[in-house]
């Protein structure tokens, strides 16, 4: 029987060096910006603008337009490979600003249609914040809750509960990481979109691990003869295969929509894949081979200091 959980040191390094590049990444992306990620009008407060004109232009000729306005900290952006399809991301305008600055961008541009406008206030920027946390707290304690009692049967029910949390802390970890990362090099910004998938995420996150922790609680009565590493690496290979063909398909999916979907829906996906790649790798790599450290001992050692006892030899 191959041994997964055995060569779990490996797992815990290639983890730590993926999480130390995303706190380098928000680290870098807090000194230059300010925020550790990219933040939309969703939560900085704003305005969205995304519109087609009727002859292409260059963005920075547009972006003139808004400047003779006073708007002169207006982001512009083209989209889609028609080149006459752009998103500008301003301060908040009242209805009579924006009707004039339309008229000014037909008038230069030979007509505009507007496809998307929006204001949202500071107000609701910091509810959106506020709420993200909340729900990543209320999720966290509702997880330890619900597998300390599905437990309860086992010993240390809530080292299981513990694990996944650590698992789903990775995994957000890590999401973030890639956002940040993306939004140095490539300008995405985080909006509430991205809230449900760093929550979708954690959902994923923890159900692969629970999975694989109720194979282990049922192999724990099954098989009593057995050390607990025996029991989990057993439980592991049980079902391994029904994590990865389940993940697959979504993973298939969402490879489909980043090749053919629209732009504005990218990062979104993107953003989902990866914390499903992520969680996927957590839940065999990091989930059970942390408690299995835990139940052998392996954290007392590091931080206590104990010995492992060794062999007697003859």
């Amino acid at each position: 029987m191959y041994n997964i959980v055995q060569h779990r040191k490996w797992y815990y390094l290639f983890s730590g060096i993926l999480i130390l590049i995303s706190l380098l990444a928000m680290g870098y992306s807090w000194v230059t910006t300010s925020s550790p990620l990219q933040l939309s009008i969703d939560f900085t407060g704003g305005a969205y603008w995304e519109f087609d004109l009727a002859d292409a232009a260059a963005p920075g000729d547009i972006r003139d337009v808004f400047v003779e306005f006073g708007l002169s900290d207006t982001s512009l952006t083209t989209l889609g490979s028609e080149g006459n399809r752009y998103q500008a991301r301003l301060k908040s305008i009242d209805d009579e600003t924006k009707a004039s600055i339309e008229d000014e961008l037909g008038a230069r541009f030979g007509g505009i249609d507007t496809r998307q406008f929006r204001n949202v206030g500071p107000s609701v920027g910091e509810e959106v914040t506020r709420a993200a946390f909340m729900a990543v707290l209320v999720a966290s304690l509702a997880i330890l809750a619900f597998i300390a009692f599905a437990f309860r049967n086992v010993p240390h029910p809530a080292r299981y509960g513990f694990a996944a949390i650590a698992a789903m802390v990775h995994d957000i970890l890590i999401t973030l990481g890639f956002v940040s990362i993306m939004g140095l090099v490539a300008g995405w910004e985080v909006d509430a979109l991205f809230l449900t998938a760093l929550l979708t995420v954690i959902g994923y996150s923890v159900q692969d691990s629970i999975v694989v922790f109720d194979r282990i609680r049922e192999n724990t009565s099954r098989y009593r003869g057995e050390d607990f590493e025996t029991i989990a690496n057993r439980s592991l290979l049980e079902t391994v295969h029904r994590s990865v063909a389940t993940q697959l398909n979504a993973f298939f999916i969402m490879i489909a929509i980043l090749m053919f979907g629209g732009d504005t829906i990218k990062p979104f996906i993107a953003t989902m894949l990866v914390g499903l790649l992520s969680g996927t790798y957590s839940s065999i790599f990091i989930a059970v081979p942390l408690l299995v450290s835990w139940e052998m001992g392996d954290l007392r050692r590091l931080f206590g200091g104990e010995k492992r006892s060794q062999p007697a030899t003859a």
